[in-house]
Parts: structure tokens; C-alpha cells; sequence
């Protein structure tokens, strides 16, 4: 019973994301109709997020194989997924038992302090806690203390760091009716300030003037095909039709492989903006039944891509600007005696892209760009210096990938080294 509740239940973001829907609804005595509705409709817009990323992650797979291949880059490459999985065998247990306890922490916090956010991206919480397990063990912790200790630092994290955001989504929605809870929030904070000082938010990436005979590239769709057709096409070209077509293609002809990947990616993409309209429209009022009864005037906390629908162009601005910093980071960072952390297209594309919109939002065009690239400079040496603290802990070509994970597991360490339990 309690595998299924933390594993099944607590562990897949889409039901626990409609529990609270479930809840908020059943609190404002909704009718059945409306109830069952409003519940289904916000697990589907989850789905259909994790489906379009899924769609999307396929392609920056095949594009991240021909990337390697055509440059001969190795080195540690940053993927949430990849590192909770292998840390399961050792710190599952710790992992599933801060995550649990570090939602109540929230929901406490989010009701008796200022604080009045409840972080419900599941799989962002999962990945902090076993951050925080694996970086408190490597710190010298166990047991109770270990989970008393990171539930703890997880609860606070749920609601300090969609707090540091909200005066700028407040920016980019005009409205204050939910959150951003997605650990790439250093990165997104720093690129809203980095536009705040060098950009000019009077010139936004939505009202870059596109020649009448270029009118089709208005439409997000559009653009994305033709921006990512470019990207795989050279890629293509320096990885070479011989690796492709065996490899890859399966026989299909390189350049026509690499044009379908780019469309399957806008697709990708397509998908995963139409789920978001679906739980916002669902999550939003639903949760106000929470928030009147549980938690008064709290706010949800939503992943990343619910501020892409405000600013499409500075989405593909943010991932494209958020990656050549990743690039260049490849090249300096062995210069300063860190590992090469190979720019992951993943968290390059999902906290570049969302970057490019607080840039956007406080700094226009120039924003977007250099908030960007701050945000892929931080991604990159972070995860660097968080493999130097947490030495060999049995994880090879891999580690956390967006800033806040790097954040929290450096001050974790730090700290613990300070006082001598390290």
C-alpha cells in the first residue's frame, strides 16, 4: 500500500496533479458533472504536456546522437531523469520519504507563512528530493535526521523559489493567478534581471516586423519547422549521410530524416503548448477550493512551459541563444579544470526557452537573447561544480541539470563542509 501511494500515486504527476483538482472542486461542492470534468480535463492537459515533450525529447535524441558524432564531443551530459534512476538503488528509499514529507512541509508553509504557493510539478519535486538525499548522504547524514533535515530544505524550496519568480510572471501573464514550480528558477531570475539591465522591453520578440511576403512565419508552428529544419539540416550535413542513414534513418534518405525530426520536434512542441492552455483553463479555478478552505490565497506553482504560450518567439530565441552559451561553456569549462558537460538539447530547450521569456518580459528582444545565454552559462558550470562536491557517488556521464538543483546541492555541501561533517 505504501509503494502504491508514493511510487504510483505521489509518483506520477499527472494523477497527483488532478487529486488537487479533484479536491479544489470537491471543496467548492461542484456539481458531479463538473467535478469529473474539471478533473479529467486537468490529467489530460498533463498528459498531453508529458506527450509533446515526449515527442519532443525523441527528436532531440536523434538530434543530440548526430550532434556528438559530427563534432566528437564526450563528457558528462546533464539529464534529471537519468541520474534519479541510477541513484534509486541507494537513496530511493530516503528519496521517496523527503518527497512526501517535504509536500506536507509545503502545504504547511503555504499556510501559515507568506509564502502562499503549492508546487505541484511531480516530477521536479522527485528530482529535488533524491538532489537532496544524495547530496545530504554525500555530507555525512542518515537516517531520520537525513529525512527530517531534507524534507525540510524541500518544503522551503516549493515555495521560496515560485516566490522569487511571481513579480515576473506577474509580468508575463498580466495576472496573478498562478505560479512558476520548476527548479530552473535561478536561471529564469537572473535572465529577467539580465534583461532588466541590458535590454529594452519596449521591443518585444512578438512584435518583430516580418516582411508581408514572409507573413506565414507569424504562425509558432511555422516558425518552429523552419528554425529547427536549419538547425538538423546542417547538423546533418557535418555528421554525414553514412552515420545517418545507418545508424539513425534506418536506410531513409539523411536530409530527409533530419527534415522529419525537425518537423516531429515543432509537433512536439505544438502539442505541448495546447496541454498547457488545458490545465491552466482546468488547474486555475479548480484550486481555488484549496486555496479558500486549505491553504487561503495560495497559488498553484505550474511548470515552465505554461509562460511559453505568452511569448512563442522568445521560446525559440531562449533555446537558441541558451545553447550556443551551452556550447561555448563545452570549451572553456576544461579550461578552468572542470568536466565538459556536453549542452544537453533537453534542459537546453525547456529552461532556455523559458528564460527567453523572462528575458522577454523585463527586456524585449535583447532580453530574451542575453538572458538566455546567462541562463546556458549557468547550466552548464553548475553542474560542473556540483560533480566536483559530490565526488564519486557511482555516477558516470551523467548529473542534475537545471540551476537550482546545481544551487541547492552546492550550498548543501558547502555548508556541511564548513561544519565539519563532510
Amino acid at each position: 500500500m505504501l509503494d502504491l501511494i508514493m511510487k504510483d500515486i505521489l509518483g506520477t504527476p499527472s494523477i497527483l496533479v488532478g487529486l488537487f483538482a479533484l479536491l479544489g472542486l470537491l471543496l467548492q461542492r461542484k456539481s458531479a458533472a463538473d467535478v469529473v470534468s474539471g478533473t479529467l480535463k486537468t490529467v489530460m492537459g498533463f498528459i498531453i504536456i508529458g506527450a509533446g515533450a515526449t515527442v519532443l525529447i525523441e527528436a532531440l535524441n536523434v538530434f543530440s546522437q548526430m550532434f556528438d558524432h559530427a563534432f566528437h564531443v564526450q563528457g558528462v551530459i546533464p539529464n534529471n531523469e537519468a541520474i534519479v534512476a541510477a541513484a534509486q538503488s541507494k537513496f530511493g528509499t530516503s528519496t521517496a520519504l523527503i518527497m512526501v514529507f517535504g509536500m506536507i512541509v509545503n502545504i504547511i508553509l503555504a499556510r501559515f507563512t507568506p509564502l502562499k504557493y503549492i508546487f505541484l510539478t511531480g516530477h521536479h519535486t522527485l528530482f529535488m528530493a533524491c538532489l537532496i538525499a544524495v547530496s545530504l548522504s554525500v555530507g555525512g547524514m542518515n537516517g531520520i535526521p537525513l529525512v527530517v533535515i531534507g524534507s525540510i530544505i524541500l518544503g522551503f524550496c516549493m515555495v521560496v523559489f515560485p516566490a522569487l519568480l511571481q513579480p515576473y510572471v506577474r509580468k508575463i501573464t498580466g495576472s496573478d493567478d498562478f505560479a512558476i514550480g520548476h527548479f530552473g528558477t535561478v536561471g529564469y531570475y537572473i535572465s529577467a534581471k539580465v534583461g532588466g539591465w541590458f535590454g529594452n522591453k519596449e521591443k518585444t520578440t512578438e512584435e518583430i516586423k516580418v516582411p508581408k511576403s514572409l507573413g506565414f512565419l507569424r504562425d509558432t508552428s511555422v516558425a518552429v519547422s523552419l528554425t529547427m529544419t536549419i538547425f538538423f539540416v546542417v547538423v546533418a550535413l557535418f555528421a554525414g549521410q553514412s552515420f545517418i542513414e545507418t545508424k539513425l534513418s534506418g536506410g531513409s534518405n539523411f536530409i530527409v530524416f533530419s527534415f522529419m525530426q525537425a518537423i516531429t520536434f515543432a509537433a512536439g512542441v505544438y502539442i505541448i503548448l495546447t496541454g498547457v492552455r488545458m490545465l491552466i483553463a482546468e488547474i486555475v479555478p479548480a484550486f481555488k477550493g484549496i486555496a479558500d478552505k486549505v491553504a487561503p490565497n495560495t497559488k498553484p506553482a505550474l511548470d515552465c512551459p505554461t509562460v511559453f504560450p505568452f511569448a512563442p518567439n522568445a521560446v525559440i530565441i531562449g533555446f537558441l541563444f541558451s545553447f550556443i552559451a551551452g556550447m561555448i561553456s563545452m570549451f572553456v569549462l576544461p579550461l578552468v579544470g572542470l568536466k565538459v558537460i556536453v549542452p544537453g538539447l533537453v534542459p537546453h530547450f525547456f529552461t532556455g526557452a523559458a528564460a527567453g521569456v523572462f528575458g522577454n518580459a523585463t527586456g524585449g528582444i535583447r532580453g530574451a537573447m542575453l538572458g538566455s545565454f546567462a541562463n546556458g552559462l549557468i547550466i552548464s558550470f553548475l553542474p560542473a561544480i556540483l560533480l566536483v562536491l559530490l565526488g564519486d557517488v557511482g555516477f558516470e556521464g551523467t548529473t542534475f541539470g537545471d540551476s537550482d538543483f546545481g544551487i541547492i546541492g552546492v550550498l548543501i555541501l558547502s555548508i556541511m563542509k564548513l561544519l565539519g561533517l563532510a
